[in-house]
């Protein structure tokens, strides 16, 4: 059950309850929250999102290149069960002519936090402690070559429109996941106030054409939190940790960087490092660069700051 409403900003409250379809112990919030994205572009930036097309006549698809979403106490990734009340407001902005950044608040529909807009000051600064915050920065893309996923190039729709959209703050601009992408982590630097804890593991990963593609025969952007997780969970039992442990983590902070896609068939190397707080040992942090095995291409990168139960 969801009810929509367009406000004077532009952004979109939806008041819903939360089904089966978007919660679970993996990526189906993720997905979901990246819908809403697709339908908030669609709606402030007047383009049909799911069908575009190039002036070609190409498919034009509205790319995920970085995502991150910040768990609150009450409202976080793996936290939610069937039955909750949520109140989501998604708000565009631009980023040049053939990228947006759009911002999601997922708060308790009882929380009295009236009418105002969802400011970025509110995301970055002073985002209030119950509520779950998602950055998603989608870049314009289509195939160069009939049938494969390598070598996307980036072309914008002609019917995008962008100059009415507000601006982002430089303060807040994510375009610092370029440097993250020339790195290959995150983490270049070790996080403040932790200390690294056991060696760089190593995993394979077998492209899973059943669950990893999208009706538009790409790797689903939602897959990447799954890949990730995978490779997350093998780390978490070779620490004598259960599955149901697992499962009741907390993700407090994960940043996502999509720089690849892939063909069927391709095989995944992850390579995985953890760190622990010192404050905290229940607080980790898991850094992972997800590569093509035959060619070595980095296709994506993660950083996920969790609590464990």
């Amino acid at each position: 059950m969801m009810r929509t409403i367009l406000n004077a900003d532009g952004s979109l409250t939806r008041r819903m309850v939360v089904e089966p379809g978007m919660c679970s112990g993996g990526s189906l919030i993720f997905g979901r929250i990246g819908d809403w994205t697709w339908e908030a572009v669609a709606e402030a930036c007047r383009t049909n999102v799911h069908g575009a097309r190039t002036a070609e006549g190409r498919p034009a698809y509205l790319s995920f290149y970085y995502y991150r979403v910040r768990g609150g106490k009450v409202v976080h990734p793996h936290g939610l069960t069937f039955g909750d009340e949520l109140q989501v407001t998604s708000r565009v902005f631009q980023l040049g002519s053939q990228s947006v950044l759009t911002l999601h608040r997922l708060a308790p529909a009882d929380l009295a936090l009236g009418s105002a807009p969802l400011m970025p000051e509110e995301a970055y600064d002073r985002p209030h402690p119950d509520c779950l915050y998602a950055e998603n920065f989608n870049r314009w893309i289509a195939r160069t070559r009939p049938g494969s996923n390598q070598r996307l190039a980036e072309i914008a729709p002609p019917d995008f429109t962008y100059e009415h959209l507000p601006r982002l703050p430089n303060q807040y601009s994510p375009r610092s996941v370029g440097r993250a992408r020339e790195a290959g982590t995150f983490c270049s630097e070790p996080p403040a106030g932790f200390t690294v804890t056991g060696p760089v593991e190593t995993h394979e990963y077998t492209l899973d054409v059943v669950r990893d593609l999208n009706g538009a025969g790409l790797v689903y952007f939602a897959a990447y939190f799954s890949i990730f997780d995978t490779s997350l969970l093998r780390l978490w039992r070779s620490l004598g940790r259960d599955d149901e442990r697992f499962l009741q983590r907390k993700v407090i902070d994960q940043k996502v960087g999509y720089f690849g896609n892939a063909d069927p068939g391709a095989v995944f190397t992850i390579t995985v490092r953890r760190w622990c707080s010192a404050a905290n040992p229940e607080i980790e942090l898991a850094d992972m660069a997800m590569r093509d095995a035959e060619s070595g291409r980095l296709l994506a990168i993660t950083a996920i700051e969790l609590e464990s139960a």
